[in-house]
């Protein structure tokens, strides 16, 4: 029997049912615990800057209810710039080889070889950003590279657990076929474990996981979680070192721009390279809290002292109120503005591989 997607009647009632709590869902406590870092609270984690303010009911409301509508009666399409067939060719061979390379599959997955490791951070190969398959952010450019064709993945580290960087598809996926080590911030390794996932490390920002000699540490986001009406921050965000003998890369998953870079800089730079999100910064009053912008980008590729910025997180799944390619725009020419070469300032074509 052909199970038939919900009319766009019936969805728009199933986002009315919604969105009610999503002005006053329950959430964690607001006073950090004596003797804990400040980041925690009681049943979860804020973040510790006492200026963070995410924008108020009525801002998250209209923002949903309007791109919902967008998304039925004027979904946007968008045509990322994608590695050509030969380019693909040759880099299976850079991507099989020991040299330090790094694939953008699109949005904020990566696939990275570094000193022995193949690494994906945030993976998603599904259609849509959702918990749902026939409702949410849709895919507009396809996977730069075909699940099928991955090598064998060692470490899958997770920033957060929003359905952009976490799909529960493609890491069960992937713990499946590849059996990979998960790396995931603190809160996590009991989501993956319900969901049938159980080679899982945890932690908390500054700690570190070694394996085979690299280390990952997870390190300050500005940010929040959330994947149920019931869960709001009961998990930890967090932004990502990866140190190896050869390399250092930074990961930021989703962050707001923060007094944080700064600190992860002195304490674990230099990078060679920082992967940065550079798209989600429209409506301002909804997204500059938790993501940054184009500008912010650069200069937080600054303040954790990378030699090179890759933007990454823009041209994948339609999130925000930007025009789809206008993020790479601006990043150009914010790093023009403070003479980084463009070998200094990457944005890739989706599957698009170099070396680092």
């Amino acid at each position: 029997m052909t199970v038939r997607p919900p009319s766009p009647l019936r969805r728009l009632l199933i986002l009315a049912l919604l969105l009610p709590p999503l002005g006053g869902c329950a959430g964690v406590g607001t006073e950090p615990i004596p003797g804990k870092p400040a980041h925690h609270v009681v049943g979860g984690f804020r973040n510790p800057d006492p200026g963070f303010r995410r924008g108020d009911a009525w801002v998250r409301v209209s923002f949903f209810v309007r791109r919902f509508w967008q998304s039925i009666v004027s979904p946007r399409s968008f045509d990322a710039p994608r590695e050509s067939a030969d380019g693909l060719a040759a880099a299976r061979g850079l991507r099989a080889s020991d040299e330090p390379s790094i694939t953008w599959i699109g949005h904020a997955t990566l696939l990275i070889r570094l000193d022995g490791l193949t690494i994906l951070t945030d993976p998603n190969w599904s259609d849509r950003a959702s918990p749902f398959t026939f409702v949410g952010p849709r895919r507009l450019s396809p996977p730069g590279l075909a699940f099928e064709e991955l090598p064998k993945v060692d470490v899958v580290v997770i920033s957060h657990d929003h359905y952009d960087h976490l799909d529960i598809r493609t890491v069960q996926r992937l713990a499946a076929t590849h059996d990979p080590l998960f790396v995931v911030p603190l809160g996590l390794k009991a989501w993956f474990a319900d969901n049938g996932m159980t080679r899982v490390e945890e932690r908390d920002w500054w700690e570190r996981v070694e394996h085979r000699g690299v280390a990952f540490v997870c390190t300050p986001a500005q940010h929040f979680a959330q994947r149920t009406l019931w869960d709001q921050n009961t998990r930890l965000w967090a932004t990502w070192a990866v140190l190896g003998p050869s390399r250092r890369l930074y990961f930021s998953g989703d962050t707001g721009y923060f007094a944080g870079f700064k600190e992860i800089g002195a304490r674990l730079g230099p990078f060679d390279l920082a992967a940065i999100a550079i798209g989600a910064y429209l409506p301002t009053a909804m997204m500059r809290p938790v993501h940054v912008d184009p500008e912010e980008a650069v200069q937080a590729a600054e303040d954790v002292r990378a030699r090179v910025v890759l933007g990454i997180h823009w041209g994948t799944f339609d999130l925000s109120d930007e025009p789809l390619a206008e993020p790479p725009e601006r990043m150009r020419t914010a790093a023009e503005r403070r003479e980084l070469t463009p070998e200094r300032a990457w944005i890739l074509k989706i599957g698009e591989t170099r070396g680092w």
